[in-house]
């Protein structure tokens, strides 16, 4: 059995308005422990990029509904978000991400 063949696949692609200095990938929670991992990485692309991988099907608007909102908040730059999710609530999902992003240097940070 193919495990990739029953798992959901979305995408959503923001404008970036808070630029970061360099940092190195970000992870938070564990997918067996909690449900969800979110990895924060650098990208080449001025824009916040999220991927989504999940178990949980048919649940694209409150997907989007959730990043939105995680967006809204940070307004990330130059960053590709990649989240596993074997079915967390949306408050876990807000909470891991809002995690990630206060791990987050600013464009601040890297000024002397």
């Amino acid at each position: 059995m193919n495990d990739n063949a029953s798992m959901e696949r979305l995408h959503f692609d923001f404008e970036g308005a808070r630029p970061l200095a360099a940092f190195v990938p970000i992870l938070v929670g564990v997918v067996g422990s909690g449900n969800l991992e979110v990895l924060i990485e650098p990208s080449p692309h001025p824009r916040c990029q999220i991927d989504i991988t999940t178990s949980a099907r048919g649940f694209g608007p409150i997907w989007e509904a959730v990043v939105r909102d995680f967006h809204r908040r940070h307004g990330l730059a130059g960053v590709a978000v990649s989240i596993n999710d074997m079915g967390a609530t949306p408050a876990v999902v807000s909470l891991r991400l809002d995690q990630a992003a206060a791990s987050l240097p600013s464009a601040q940070d890297s000024q002397p």
